[in-house]
């Protein structure tokens, strides 16, 4: 298990009450089922809508299964941004 940071933005972070809260998973998928564990009810569904950047990488339309998380390193949440 690798731990880390994941960090919530816009209204990943208003549905989580919080900003960044510490993950232990090996995997994405399984840092986002400890975050809906832990905050039930509207995060989950904001997740389902979010990118997520890994270390500053995007995951784009990889399985979350697939995607490894390092120790120490940083997920980043990214809700839909509106805008022009």
């Amino acid at each position: 298990m690798a731990v880390g940071t994941m960090r919530y933005w816009a209204a990943a972070k208003a549905a989580a009450g919080r900003a960044e809260e510490p993950y232990d998973a090996e995997t994405l998928a399984e840092a986002l089922a400890q975050a809906r564990v832990r905050h039930p009810g509207e995060l989950s569904l904001v997740l389902s809508r979010c990118s997520f950047l890994i270390d500053g990488d995007p995951v784009g339309a990889r399985g979350h299964e697939t995607v490894r998380l390092a120790e120490g390193g940083t997920v980043e949440v990214l809700p839909p941004f509106a805008g022009g």
